[in-house]
């Protein structure tokens, strides 16, 4: 895109990639899923929105995602939620507005409860937090044995070639649990899910904001939408929702 720098932060040797737009705060971070990366429709949107109204952007790719080095199966939530307050502290300025897809949505809100990088909002599409725990709940017996035997399950997925799923991700995952009290977030956070989602209950969006300490909360649920909510008419309605969150009037 015009006008977006790109560059790697090295963190523990491992190069992480990044693209920013510079401009007017508070900036917008997007987070990316669960193998997934910066370059998906979502992040794409937003970048074009943030350049057409003056404001500053950064999107990143976790280490062993999309253009950042390392190994995926070497990951987990703590090494990628590093890997986020890293990239945010040293390519922005100022409070920021953290729009977290699926994990991405798990990674915004740990930012942002235990303070790791300053908030202005939050947006979760179709926010996963806790997720290690309801795969390993869901884990086939012969996941289960491969796991032991090996450390790994290779996940059939919808979007593509199955995906690695490590005993260090659900174990370390436990770390970073939310769901179990109140989650101490005083920003105003808005929650988009679909409720055609087949991988994270739409439920669980009403489950994070019964939680969330903030009152300005919003849920919004698409009653046809998919988990990845990236139509044209998804992207309009995250337009819509991150202007009426910053105050802008265009869209």
């Amino acid at each position: 895109m015009s006008g977006e720098e790109s560059g790697v932060l090295h963190r523990e040797g491992v190069a992480l990639a990044w693209r920013r737009l510079r401009g007017r705060g508070p900036g917008v971070v997007f987070l990316p899923g669960f193998n997934s990366d910066m370059q998906g429709g979502k992040a794409t949107e937003l970048a074009a929105w943030c350049a057409a109204t003056g404001r500053a952007f950064l999107r990143f790719d976790y280490s062993g995602h999309g253009e950042s080095g390392g190994r995926f199966e070497a990951g987990s939530i703590g090494t990628w939620l590093a890997d986020a307050a890293a990239v945010i502290a040293a390519q922005s300025e100022g409070p920021q507005v953290l729009v977290g897809s699926s994990m991405g949505g798990w990674m915004a809100l740990l930012l942002a409860a235990r303070q790791l990088v300053p908030v202005a909002g939050l947006i979760g599409i179709a926010a996963a937090p806790d997720f290690v725990t309801r795969i390993e709940a869901a884990l086939p017996e012969a996941a289960r044995a491969e796991m032991a035997a090996t450390g790994m399950w290779r996940r059939p997925s919808a979007y593509g070639d199955p995906y690695p799923i490590t005993r260090h991700l659900l174990e370390e995952g436990r770390n970073h649990l939310l769901l179990g009290g109140p989650i101490p977030i005083g920003a105003p956070v808005r929650l988009l899910h679909g409720q055609e989602d087949p991988d994270v209950p739409w439920q669980l969006s009403l489950e994070v904001a019964a939680k969330l300490a903030t009152p300005d909360v919003q849920v919004i649920l698409v009653k046809d939408g998919d988990h990845r909510l990236s139509r044209p008419e998804d992207l309009a309605l995250l337009r819509r929702t991150l202007a009426a969150l910053l105050g802008e009037d265009r869209l």
